[in-house]
């Protein structure tokens, strides 16, 4: 099923220099479905699952967890399977916390997260000025497929790829530089609903190794300080 998903891309990005006037406007609101979510989502929980395959389809790894958005530039990654591992942005830093490891890593959210799929998934609509439109396509499932690339490919990522059903985002498929792709199946989507402040909040276990320094509000503003 994944390569099929792949191989129907591929062809529509191909096709779409040449489309119909049907076929753009069809482009034009499957776009909306994008701006719709950066627009009036403000909360996103779902449950994921993820593979990666190498450039010729064979499975890398698979692993499951929990995902919360809440806009603007907050959210919360937890892998449970096959490992723990918490992916936390709380709008000024990205915390990686690996549990095995005992270790947690701090980096400026603003740098890490330019031109890559979390942009789409955390920003707002401002975020769409950082990707190129490729094309968009419908499945046999009926899933409205959206492709972009980013404009600048320095953090190494080539093409995102989201599937939305009945307008809500369920699917996406991110291709790395190396030819790596990462499909994620989104499941139970709660959309709009509260979410805790404290979620997007970490505190460095006891006893883990701490690599790097956070942000403040005031670094932030002036990161000379």
């Amino acid at each position: 099923m994944a390569a099929r998903i792949r191989r129907g891309l591929m062809f529509a990005a191909l096709a779409f220099g040449a489309t119909s006037f049907a076929a753009q406007e069809r482009g034009e609101n499957d776009m909306r479905l994008l701006e719709s979510f950066l627009a009036d989502v403000t909360t996103f929980r779902a449950e994921f699952e993820q593979s990666l395959v190498d450039s010729v389809g064979e499975l890398l790894e698979s692993s499951s967890g929990m995902l919360v958005i809440r806009r603007p530039g907050q959210f919360r990654w937890s892998y449970e399977t096959p490992y723990a591992q918490e992916l936390v942005a709380d709008g000024l830093n990205i915390w990686s916390y690996d549990v095995d490891l005992e270790q947690v890593t701090i980096r400026a959210q603003a740098d890490m997260l330019a031109n890559t799929p979390a942009t789409l998934l955390g920003g707002d609509r401002s975020a769409l000025a950082e990707f190129e439109f490729i094309g968009s396509e419908i499945d046999e499932r009926g899933t409205s497929w959206l492709t972009l690339s980013p404009q600048d490919a320095g953090n190494g990522f080539d093409r995102v790829e989201l599937g939305f059903d009945e307008g809500v985002l369920r699917r996406m498929v991110f291709t790395d530089s190396l030819g790596q792709t990462t499909l994620i199946a989104l499941v139970a989507v709660q959309l709009n609903e509260p979410v805790a402040d404290e979620t997007f909040e970490f505190s460095v276990p006891d006893g883990a190794d701490l690599i790097g320094v956070p942000l403040t509000a005031h670094r932030a503003d002036d990161p000379d300080l």
